[in-house]
């Protein structure tokens, strides 16, 4: 069986194959991922703060012609670490809860300013949360939630900034539990129902309707859907201005996907910048201030899990890898079939005692569901073998739990040669301290 040529060599900048000291080693940022694993255990989640840095620029660069906000979709990665460091290099954020909120709030003083509140079901408390912190934009769902929010706006006596997020049945090519944008979905309000909802906003006291928001899904790699959906939300703020409406603001979301299947590269200048095309082209001469908020497309490249290999088997001529990291640390390809590339840490030759082969690369969770990876062709791997779970940096931890009664993993950030644990592996302790 012929094996798969690794291109990692060019995945730059964070994730890379070097000289070790046991020959040719994945490196995490300058630092032997061997060398993390043996220090800090497995499973473990390590990001790159190199990584992080180029794709916030990234943005900035193709969006430099528009003003903007980058909005870092908390949801992605909610580490407090992290969003420090996105704080420090000017980004806002998408907050989805009070707790996010919260998270944001830890991040840095002001960091609350540029943050949006998203979601179908804000509560009281949440809001007079976000009230109180002076976030920048409720993107509100429904006429219920209007209502409550001018309630306790009043009660505050504080004013809210608000915009709609309207559905403006726009189809995504992406799996259908992350599309957002048609009319069968939960999200927003009717695209042509929304001149009345505010209408409503405009003459209620303590509210000040001064966005449009849409989001049409996520992990979307065709930037059509984009420019469609944004088409259709510029007609809408036309009908607005008519209205007499002051709209500074469309929040265009996130959803733009990254390559999980290409080795070499999953975040391209070329991707952000046909993305920053199709929502821009329509804004010239507006004057409107975009917000964006991409999370995958920041994130998940930056950051890898390392797992251990535990036992290989064969039922029926079938070859099974049981590594020590399961669905509850990494559910994307149990809960979407979403692909994740990975490789050994320290790859070995094929030979012909040990042949490349395919093989499902499952964790020991008790669940037929709890793989990585079904008829993966790999090099030879033995067990006591590091491998790496590529692009794992969103929605790996902040989906994980403790099912089975396992451990939360440990996470690190790299920068350079320099190591932090931003989180510690969860203890047993730690898992029942709030049980009676």
């Amino acid at each position: 069986m012929k094996q798969r040529k690794n291109s990692l060599e060019e995945r730059s900048p964070a994730f890379t194959f070097g000289s070790g000291k046991q020959g040719r080693t994945l490196f995490c940022d300058q630092l032997p991922a061997e060398q993390l694993a043996r220090r800090y255990g497995t499973p473990l989640f390590v990001y790159s703060a190199t990584a992080l840095r180029r794709h916030v620029d990234l943005f900035a660069r193709a969006f430099a012609a528009q003003q903007h906000t980058v909005c870092y979709s908390v949801k992605a990665n909610s580490n407090l670490s992290l969003l420090r460091l996105l704080a420090s290099l000017g980004c806002g954020f998408d907050v989805v809860s009070g707790g996010e909120l919260q998270r944001v709030m830890q991040a840095g003083e002001k960091a609350a300013a540029s943050a949006v509140f998203s979601g179908v079901g804000k509560t009281a408390a949440e809001m007079d949360l976000a009230i109180a912190a002076g976030i920048l934009l409720f993107n509100l769902e429904s006429a219920s939630e209007l209502d409550l929010l001018a309630q306790r706006a009043a009660r505050l006596k504080k004013t809210a900034r608000v915009s709609f997020r309207v559905n403006p049945d726009v189809k995504a090519d992406t799996h259908p539990y992350i599309s957002t944008g048609l009319r069968q979905h939960k999200f927003g309000v009717p695209i042509n129902e929304a001149r009345e909802f505010y209408r409503r906003a405009a003459a209620l006291p303590y509210l000040d309707p001064i966005g449009v928001s849409v989001h049409i899904g996520s992990q979307i790699t065709d930037t059509t859907p984009f420019a469609e959906a944004m088409q259709r939300v510029l007609s809408l703020v036309r009908d607005l201005s008519a209205d007499g409406l002051n709209i500074s603001f469309v929040d265009a979301g996130g959803g733009l996907g990254i390559h999980y299947q290409n080795a070499s590269q999953a975040v391209t200048a070329r991707d952000i910048r046909a993305y920053a095309k199709a929502l821009c082209r329509p804004l010239r001469r507006t004057g409107l201030h975009l917000l964006i908020e991409p999370g995958r497309s920041i994130v998940a490249a930056a950051g890898v899990l390392l797992t251990r290999a535990l036992y290989a088997k064969e039922n029926h001529g079938k070859q099974f890898l049981i590594v020590d990291a399961a669905m509850n640390d990494l559910i994307r390809p149990a809960l979407y079939g979403a692909h994740h590339e990975i490789v050994p840490a320290t790859p070995r030759p094929a030979t012909k005692d040990a042949p490349a082969m395919k093989m499902d690369i499952v964790g020991p969770i008790c669940e037929s569901g709890d793989f990585f990876a079904r008829d993966r062709e790999m090099p030879p791997v033995l067990g006591g073998d590091l491998l790496a779970i590529l692009d794992s940096g969103a929605y790996g931890m902040s989906l994980s739990s403790n099912y089975n009664t396992r451990p939360r993993a440990a996470e690190l950030l790299v920068d350079g040669k320099k190591v932090k644990q931003i989180r510690r592996r969860e203890t047993f302790e730690d898992m029942i301290r709030n049980e009676q």
